[in-house]
């Protein structure tokens, strides 16, 4: 009896220990903050990922390309992190009050603040103002001229940014309502997702120059790739919904768009790095290492399988690591090839 007692006992305590982990992190916060931080996803950092690391190639290549100090650049490169959570914070607020309530249609997306009725429209709608003020007070403090006009562009919802003299709907807030009228809204994710890029190299270069629009479309085509996985496991769901995807669009023809869109990825990528000047460290290690990681996602994800395509949709978040180590790299080997001429 009393070593059963003490397996019981031991398997309680796993089993709470386990459900503690499970918890955290917003089970450390106040409850009256949970729902404003699961709005912006804190407990799931890959979108946060997805959202910097345009930010951080932006910003290799043009540091690159400029020769910048490395104590810039690291500097430089902490303001991307944030600008990036920032912008995805919005992002996902702004997503949640417009599908509202699709999401409670939703399985996976049921118990979202918004969906579950745990917070108003309302108090979401200040937040997302709140969240917007404080992304274009960090901008102006951060950014000037054409690289604000930009970084604007990509956080506000509507807005007329200097130089222009129009107002350009763009941004995340389309994205959701896209999903009700065209098949192709992640065509538009991956404008939305990777005007980061443009930012920082803008914010370094003061120009709009041909490898960091390669570059983009090779980001949008990532873009494309791993928000067809993310829709994948929604599909029957978003049927019944009336949400659309590509991954509804193409139905059995998914993996030959998945591998259209990472070779698209692959050769743009390549081109871009060959305008920009980039050296073998790039070549090898983030064109090289983006195949490789491609050829495994390729292999393992079973789209009829929401955990494994929620699984191979996380990986992407890692993907961004093995691009920007080639290209700080190539960085570094760079400032170390002028600093021996300067000393020679």
């Amino acid at each position: 009896m009393s070593s059963h007692l003490n397996e019981k006992l031991a398997f309680d305590f796993t089993q709470a220990e386990f459900l503690d982990i499970k918890r955290k992190p917003l089970d450390v916060f106040p409850s009256v903050l949970r729902p404003y931080l699961e709005l912006i996803r804190l407990e799931k950092p890959t979108g946060t990922k997805l959202m910097f690391w345009p930010f951080a190639w932006g910003l290799t290549m043009a540091a690159y390309s400029v020769k910048m100090h490395w104590t810039t650049y690291t500097f430089r490169l902490m303001q991307c992190l944030l600008s990036a959570f920032i912008i995805r914070s919005s992002a996902c607020t702004i997503n949640d009050i417009f599908d509202r309530k699709m999401d409670a249609g939703v399985e996976r997306t049921k118990n979202r603040p918004l969906a579950s009725g745990r917070i108003s429209v309302f108090a979401a709608t200040s937040y997302a103002l709140m969240l917007y003020a404080v992304g274009t007070a960090w901008f102006y403090l951060t950014v000037e001229d054409l690289a604000l006009s930009v970084a604007l562009v990509q956080l506000l919802p509507i807005l007329d940014p200097p130089p222009c003299k129009r107002t350009i709907p763009i941004s995340f807030a389309i994205y959701p309502l896209l999903k009700r009228v065209t098949y192709w809204p992640q065509a538009w994710l991956g404008f939305a997702m990777n005007f980061g890029l443009m930012t920082a190299w803008v914010s370094t270069t003061n120009t709009f120059d041909t490898p960091i629009l390669v570059t983009a479309m090779a980001a949008c085509c990532w873009t494309m790739l791993y928000d067809t996985i993310y829709a994948c496991q929604d599909i029957e769901d978003d049927l019944k919904m009336g949400i659309r995807s590509t991954a509804i669009l193409f139905g059995s023809y998914i993996r030959p768009l998945l591998i259209a869109c990472g070779c698209s990825f692959v050769v743009l990528l390549c081109g871009a790095g060959i305008l920009n000047g980039q050296g073998p460290a790039f070549y090898t290690l983030s064109v090289g290492g983006l195949l490789l990681h491609l050829i495994r996602q390729w292999w393992t994800v079973d789209l009829e399988i929401p955990k494994s395509c929620w699984a191979n949709f996380n990986s992407n978040g890692q993907l961004g690591w093995i691009i920007w180590l080639g290209l700080v790299i190539d960085y570094a080997i760079n400032l170390r090839l002028i600093q021996a001429n300067l000393w020679a």
